[in-house]
C-alpha cells in the first residue's frame, strides 16, 4: 500500500501511526499540543521515535464529546498539517468524519483520511476521498451497542461501508479497516474484538488497531488514562500476532519497541542442533 510517497509492506511489518491531537479536550492528551510550537515539537519527537504516519485530529471523539464546527476544526488542523509537510518527509493522516475538513486537510498536504464513522456520517466523504485518490481508513462505529450476533453484525456494518466506498469508486487497494475498539461497544465487546482480530483479515484489507489508552484498558486494569501504557503495549503485541498492518498509539517509542520484539520472536526459526 502506498501512502503519500511511501510504500507500506502490509503483511510483513506492523507500522505505527502516531497520534497528534491538536485539541483542548481529547481524553488522553487534550490541551498538550494545541499550539503550533508544541505540536511540531511532538511531531519531531514521534518521528525520531519511529512513527511511520502522523495522525492529526482537531476534534475530540471521546465519549460525550462536544462537536465543534467544521471551520473551527479546519483552523486547528490545516496549519499543523502544512507545517508538518513543510518540515518533514512523512505521511500525514487527517482524523475526521467531516468531508469539508478532509478536503481542506488534503489540500494542505494530508495523504490519508481516517474516518471514525466509516464513510457513513457525511455523505460527501467518499467522494472527497475518491477525488483526491488517497487511502482511507474505514472504522466500525454505530450509535448504540445493540447487536444480535456481535462480531457478525460488526462485519456486516463494515460491508456497508465498503459498499459505499465501492460505489464512490474508491479503489480497494486504498482501503484500511479499523474494528473500532471503544466505539459503539461494551467493555466485553471491545475485549472480544481484540481477541478475534484475525477474523477481520477475511476482507483481505490492512487492519488498523486503535486501542491506545482507551477505556477498555482503564476498566480492565482499573487505571487512569495516565497509567495505561502497559495495557496498550499488550494490545499492540496482540495486533502484531494477529496480522494488523497498523497500530495507532500515543506513545510511539514504547510501541515501536514492542513491535520490534514481537516480530523478532515471530520470525525466529530456532537454532536447531546439527
Amino acid at each position: 500500500m502506498r501512502i503519500g510517497n511511501r510504500d507500506f509492506a502490509i503483511g510483513k511489518h506492523t507500522y505505527v501511526m502516531g497520534i497528534l491531537n491538536v485539541t483542548p479536550d481529547s481524553f488522553s492528551d487534550g490541551g498538550s499540543f494545541n499550539s503550533l510550537e508544541r505540536a511540531m515539537s511532538h511531531v519531531k519527537e514521534m518521528i525520531e521515535e519511529g512513527a511511520d504516519i502522523i495522525d492529526v485530529g482537531g476534534e475530540s471523539t471521546r465519549p460525550n464529546h462536544v462537536q465543534i464546527t467544521e471551520q473551527e476544526e479546519i483552523e486547528r488542523v490545516v496549519p499543523i498539517i502544512r507545517e508538518i509537510k513543510k518540515q518533514y518527509d512523512i505521511p500525514v493522516s487527517i482524523d475526521t468524519y467531516k468531508a469539508n475538513v478532509a478536503r481542506e486537510a488534503l489540500k494542505a498536504g494530508a495523504d490519508f483520511v481516517n474516518d471514525i464513522w466509516g464513510l457513513k456520517y457525511d455523505v460527501n466523504m467518499a467522494s472527497v476521498v475518491k477525488e483526491y485518490d488517497v487511502p482511507v481508513c474505514i472504522m466500525h462505529n454505530r450509535d448504540n451497542t445493540e447487536y444480535g450476533d456481535f462480531l457478525n453484525d460488526v462485519m456486516e456494518d463494515l460491508k456497508e461501508s465498503l459498499e459505499i466506498a465501492k460505489k464512490a469508486g474508491i479503489r480497494e487497494e486504498q482501503i484500511v479497516l479499523d474494528p473500532g475498539v471503544g466505539f459503539g461497544k461494551t467493555l466485553e465487546m471491545n475485549l472480544e474484538c481484540v481477541n478475534r482480530l484475525e477474523e477481520f483479515n477475511r476482507f483481505g484489507l490492512p487492519v488498523l488497531l486503535g486501542t491506545s489508552r482507551k477505556s477498555m484498558i482503564g476498566l480492565t486494569l482499573d487505571l487512569p488514562v495516565t497509567e495505561r501504557e502497559e495495557g496498550t503495549m499488550v494490545t499492540t503485541v496482540m495486533g502484531v500476532m494477529k496480522g494488523c498492518g497498523f497500530v495507532r498509539v500515543h506513545n510511539v517509542k514504547a510501541n515501536v519497541r514492542a513491535i520490534k520484539m514481537t516480530e523478532a520472536i515471530l520470525k525466529a526459526n530456532g537454532n536447531k542442533k546439527k
